[in-house]
């Protein structure tokens, strides 16, 4: 059994091949619900032909608004050996997609580094993150990593601990998105497909400006300048938000040009969702499909 120290939590769980004690509960075998290409992404990752996207199960954050709970929290999907997650791997690049990116893979980074070594793909690999990461889990990726792809959520850590139980995410995540821009450098984007370089997504959940607006400020201040942001108005009521009635609702349109007003004003390059994203639609279907 291993004893987990691979996220923020260092809870030093033991874990086993199919199951764990640990804040994620997951074991050390990769668990995959969907793995397929993929549309959604920010136009220079999924390009024309799609990002080769695999989604894992678990998470080491555990947001209660999170839109893919059934998987995150639910645990729902299928298990695969790193042999396995490499074959998908080269079945997602035969298929054309621009990259192959791992969506909350942080708690089986051991596997998908093995993965990686027993099949290297040809195209650029993406770490689409919460931003909740250890910096020597990172440093153990970072040789396998081309694109990082991490979230901003919370800047404040009041709202980290009421949505996440994560008081430290502002500044661990913050350290984690430092080291990730050191490790990429310079943006390198060819024909509007991404192969290298750094985008940090912020999602503005409603009733709270204050957190978005120090997000975006912090992220202007601290991480280095024309740093691309993916500012996102899709947030959906879903997960576990009974408690927290301001999440019971879409953002406003009021809501959202605030905070794009803000981001003029710093001088924010990247990318603004259509407020029109904010869609079930727009959820993948984790139906287990792999590709074949």
């Amino acid at each position: 059994m291993d004893q987990c120290r691979l996220c923020p939590r260092m809870c030093g769980a033991s874990r086993e091949r199919l199951r764990g004690e640990g804040f994620c509960g997951c074991g050390t075998q990769p668990v995959i619900s969907r793995a397929a290409l993929h549309m959604w992404e920010e136009p220079v990752i999924s390009g024309s032909a799609g990002s080769g996207t695999i989604f894992f199960s678990g998470c080491c954050l555990g947001c209660v608004f999170c839109q893919n709970y059934s998987i995150s929290s639910e645990l729902h999907g299928r298990a695969v050996t790193p042999e396995g997650l490499a074959e998908i791997m080269r079945c997602l690049e035969e298929q054309g997609a621009h990259n192959i990116s791992f969506v909350t893979g942080t708690h089986y980074a051991q596997a998908i580094i093995r993965a990686l070594e027993i099949y290297r793909p040809r195209i650029p690999t993406v770490w689409n993150s919460g931003g909740y990461e250890r910096v020597e889990t990172l440093q153990a990726l970072a040789p396998y990593i081309d694109i990082w792809l991490p979230d901003y959520k919370f800047a404040l850590p009041d709202v980290a601990e009421k949505y996440a139980s994560a008081p430290d995410y502002p500044a661990v995540a913050m350290k984690a998105i430092q080291f990730m821009c050191g490790c990429a450098g310079e943006n390198l984007i060819e024909e509007g497909v991404m192969k290298r370089g750094v985008i940090v997504r912020h999602l503005v959940l409603p009733g709270n400006l204050r957190n978005s607006v120090a997000a975006l400020r912090r992220i202007s201040s601290v991480l280095p300048r024309g740093t691309l942001v993916s500012i996102m108005s899709q947030y959906t009521p879903a997960g576990k938000i009974q408690p927290f009635p301001e999440l019971g609702r879409r953002i406003t349109s009021g809501e959202y040009e605030k905070i794009l007003d803000v981001a003029d004003l710093l001088g924010m390059n990247g990318f603004r969702q259509e407020l029109s994203s904010a869609k079930e639609e727009y959820v993948p279907d984790f139906d287990l499909s792999l590709p074949e």
